[in-house]
């Protein structure tokens, strides 16, 4: 189930909203919401929703252990242990199989995976670091683990951020109001930008073998807008939801595309997934704090890991090692390349990223600088631009936050204008079968 559905807008939401206000105690309506959450996963994931339970369950009672325990660091590393080995059957052995030159071992990939483990390696890491208690109730655990809005694409919530929500949080009517402007936000990101764009990017990456040079780079924008509007407005939509019902959220993405450099965007893009690194990862290995070869090889780690964990594929290794080679280069120069070239920087590392295999990225690159003889522009060029220029320049206005701002300044043009775009983003909602997450897949 997608928040952008209409059984998640028309049926999944109101119910659970009026049955949540309907009740009254806190215990009451946390189960409401861990049921509603297993079923919002158990709807596309009847299957695996079982293995997350069980790996839920392992993860609490190791952590009670681990609270109690005179050797915490070895409960630690039973739980990380497993969480990394679940991980790492479901995402990772084929391509190791594969790789290794055995036959290829399929294993169907459960939705947002690589989310909820890191959730609930979050949960572990807080105990043992004293930052928040040993939850003793199993039922809250999972209802952190699986709450429906953070689920399956983010952000990933620490649970020393919501620990104390999860027993004492407070709903309002000013969160819930900021819940639903968020949501729409979110949600006209996903429907009328993400999804345009989207269409532009697969028909130029997945059906013309060698476009002219501005028909690449059409391409290339088209995704780099998609993949922002698509897994932003997904962050949106999820903080708004959270609201709804009592909980914040930190932010997940800082206007990412007005980054003056490699560090400066990596500040603002993903933010819980550069944090959750940063301080599960990078700190504990000693950061900084070393000699210069080890602080290069803690943060070659870091981002080898950060590849790996989009997915199993040369594809994501190498993009994650293109960052750590720039944000060295930045280091190590004390230079800043300026926003144009970080922008550049960041579109070509997403053809590697949005490509099946490297090689087809750095022919995807060629062509974009006219290396594989191909034509500046051609007739097709035209056509898209003709057809494709309004909804862009709304992307591209919509990367900077000056008209947010404006927007929020004036509180009857702002009720207008989410008027508008709830209603577009339905009825655009309703009739597409164009639909995709693209952080689902991982």
């Amino acid at each position: 189930m997608v928040f952008s559905s209409g059984v998640f807008m028309f049926m999944f939401l109101p119910g659970l909203l009026a049955v949540y206000y309907a009740v009254k105690g806190r215990e009451i309506r946390n189960y409401i919401l861990l049921t509603a959450s297993l079923m919002f996963y158990a709807w596309g994931e009847p299957v695996f929703i079982f293995i997350m339970l069980s790996s839920i369950l392992a993860n609490w009672a190791l952590t009670l252990a681990m609270s109690r325990s005179s050797w915490p660091k070895l409960w630690l590393t039973l739980a990380v242990s497993l969480d990394v080995v679940i991980l790492g059957v479901f995402k990772y052995a084929g391509f190791i199989t594969e790789n290794l030159g055995l036959p290829r071992v399929n294993i169907a990939l459960p939705i947002g995976i690589s989310f909820f483990t890191f959730q609930m390696m979050s949960y572990v890491f807080d105990v043992y670091y004293g930052k928040s208690s040993a939850q003793r109730n199993p039922l809250y655990v999972a209802l952190y683990i699986s709450f429906f809005p953070q689920l399956i694409a983010g952000p990933i919530v620490r649970y020393s951020q919501i620990e104390s929500e999860i027993t004492g949080r407070h709903e309002s009517i000013d969160a819930f109001s900021e819940g639903v402007r968020r949501f729409i936000y979110g949600l006209g990101k996903k429907v009328l930008l993400a999804n345009f764009v989207a269409q532009v990017a697969d028909n130029v990456f997945g059906y013309m073998m060698n476009p002219s040079v501005m028909m690449a780079w059409l391409g290339a924008v088209s995704y780099t807008l998609q993949i922002y509007f698509d897994f932003s407005g997904y962050s949106d939509m999820a903080i708004g939801l959270g609201l709804m019902f009592g909980f914040h959220f930190e932010e997940n993405f800082r206007h990412p595309y007005m980054a003056a450099s490699i560090t400066d965007f990596w500040r603002r893009w993903h933010i819980s997934l550069s944090t959750w690194f940063r301080d599960y990862v990078y700190i504990p290995m000693g950061g900084n704090r070393v000699s210069h070869s080890r602080t290069l090889a803690n943060l070659f780690t870091v981002w080898l890991l950060t590849g790996i964990w989009h997915g199993a594929n040369w594809t994501f290794i190498l993009w994650g090692l293109v960052y750590f080679a720039l944000l060295v280069i930045e280091r190590e120069t004390g230079k800043t390349p300026g926003h144009v070239l970080t922008m550049l920087a960041v579109i070509l590392a997403w053809v590697i990223f949005r490509c099946e295999t490297v090689a087809k990225g750095l022919g995807f690159i060629a062509s974009m600088f006219g290396l594989k003889g191909n034509a500046l522009y051609d007739g097709g060029f035209v056509e898209y631009i003709r057809g494709t220029w309004l909804v862009m320049t709304l992307a591209v206005i919509g990367i900077f936050p000056a008209a947010g701002r404006l927007l929020h300044r004036h509180a009857w043009i702002e009720s207008a204008w989410l008027c508008m775009v709830l209603v577009l983003s339905v009825l655009e909602a309703i009739s597409a079968s164009y639909n995709p997450f693209i952080y689902f897949n991982f």
